[in-house]
C-alpha cells in the first residue's frame, strides 16, 4: 500500500479509536455547529476523521483505499492529499452552509473527503469496475452515483449523525480539483463528467425546493 494512503487510514482509525473510548474527545472533536459558530473552527477538519462505528470507519477506509490507489498511480501522492484535504474543506462548508441556522447540528466522518477521493477515481478511470460486497460486479460510476442518492436519503431521514451532507460537498471538492488538474478530461471523457454531475444537481434542486 502506498505510504501515504496508509498514513491517511491510519490517522482515521486512531482518531476514531480514540473517539469511541473517550467520548469527551469525540464531543470536543466532532461538527457541531453552535460550536463552529463560537469560533471552534477546527472541527471542520478533526470531525471527518471521528466515525460513528466500526461500520462506518471500515466501508470509508475500505472505499478510500480502492479508489485512493486509482488516484495515486495517475495523479501521484501530492495531488492526491489535495483532493482529499480539499474535498474534505468543501463537505465541511457545505454542511455549514446548509446547516447554519441549526446550531444543535451534530456530524463526524471522513465520507466527503472519500467522496471527493471516489469521483476524482471515476473521472481518471470510466471503465472502473468494483466488486459490489466482493462479489457483483458494477461498474464504478454507478457506484458513485448510488452513494451520493443514498446520501440524499440519509439527509431526508435524519436518523443518525453521519455527515451525508459533506458527501455532496466532497463530491463537488473532488470533481472540480480533478478537472482543474487534468482539463482534457472534459473533452475525453464528457459523457462521464456530466453524468456525475446528476446526484449534484438534484441534491441543489430537492435544497432550493425545501424538500430536504
Amino acid at each position: 500500500m502506498n505510504p501515504v494512503l496508509l498514513l491517511v487510514i491510519a490517522i482515521n482509525v486512531f482518531v476514531s479509536l480514540k473517539g469511541w473510548k473517550d467520548p469527551s474527545f469525540f464531543r470536543k472533536y466532532e461538527f457541531h455547529i453552535g460550536s463552529i459558530r463560537a469560533g471552534e473552527q477546527i472541527r471542520m477538519v478533526t470531525s471527518s476523521f471521528l466515525h460513528a462505528d466500526i461500520g462506518h470507519l471500515v466501508f470509508n477506509m475500505i472505499t478510500l483505499y480502492f479508489f485512493g490507489d486509482v488516484v495515486l498511480n495517475y495523479l501521484g501522492e501530492l495531488s492526491f492529499l489535495i483532493i482529499y484535504i480539499g474535498s474534505l474543506l468543501c463537505g465541511s462548508l457545505l454542511t455549514l452552509y446548509f446547516h447554519k441556522d441549526d446550531y444543535y447540528y451534530r456530524a463526524i466522518g471522513a465520507s466527503g473527503a472519500v467522496t471527493g477521493i471516489l469521483y476524482s477515481a471515476i473521472l481518471l478511470r470510466p471503465d472502473m469496475t468494483l466488486g459490489l460486497y466482493f462479489i457483483i460486479p458494477v461498474p464504478a460510476y454507478l457506484f458513485g452515483i448510488g452513494y451520493l442518492l443514498y446520501s440524499i436519503y440519509g439527509m431526508k431521514a435524519k436518523n443518525d449523525n453521519i455527515g451525508h451532507v459533506a458527501h455532496f460537498g466532497g463530491a463537488i471538492g473532488g470533481y472540480m480539483i480533478t478537472i482543474a488538474k487534468v482539463p482534457d478530461i472534459i473533452y475525453t471523457n464528457t459523457e462521464m463528467v456530466i453524468l456525475l454531475t446528476i446526484p449534484i444537481i438534484i441534491l441543489f434542486f430537492l435544497a432550493k425546493t425545501g424538500k430536504l
